[in-house]
């Protein structure tokens, strides 16, 4: 009875063994690779330029937050150092629109809903390949809130919060995600 005991114990451990070999090769062999999908192919640096709020209505600090939001999420999806010229990728653009519109109606014709929508225009440089350049190219999303509630402070955040999460994460896909 013992040597069964024995051997099953003895088995147990080398296919515990086996599998933790199994994982750490398969995630050793995959270097090149980031859970993000990012390819960043040689690049080691990468620069974000001030993005001016050059929208008709203008809402103060849209543009720094959109731009450290942009430097926050590729320095966690990838490996880059951020630098403050000569980046190896540039990311460069302003913030096209920035308004707030109606989208659905009451019984009594009044707004049941509004939409603030921003759109961004990008320009992207890589310098170690041209060919992935992004000359001008729009990004936008939305937040919708109730028509009863002012745009400001914590509903002001939010809708900010989420739309320049969308925003910077299409432009991260465009530019950098392997897909």
């Amino acid at each position: 009875m013992k040597n069964v005991i024995f051997d099953t114990q003895y088995y147990m451990k080398k296919i515990q063994l086996l599998f933790v070999s199994l994982l750490l090769l398969s995630f050793n062999s995959c270097g090149i690779y980031s859970f993000s999908g990012a390819d960043v192919g040689n690049a080691e640096t990468f620069q974000v330029n001030y993005f001016q709020n050059s929208a008709p209505l203008v809402e103060p600090g849209i543009d720094r937050t959109f731009t450290l939001q942009l430097q926050d999420l590729i320095q966690s999806q990838t490996n880059l150092n951020l630098t403050n010229e000569n980046g190896d990728l540039v990311y460069e653009g302003e913030i096209v629109d920035y308004y707030d519109a109606p989208m659905s109606a009451t019984a009594e014709s009044t707004a049941a809903q509004n939409r603030l929508t921003i759109v961004v225009n990008l320009r992207f440089y890589n310098t170690l390949d041209p060919e992935k350049d992004i000359l001008d190219r729009r990004f936008s999303f939305y937040y919708d809130y109730p028509a009863n509630v002012q745009l400001t402070g914590a509903i002001l955040a939010t809708a900010l919060e989420e739309i320049f999460t969308r925003i910077t994460q299409d432009i991260f896909n465009a530019t950098l995600a392997n897909w």
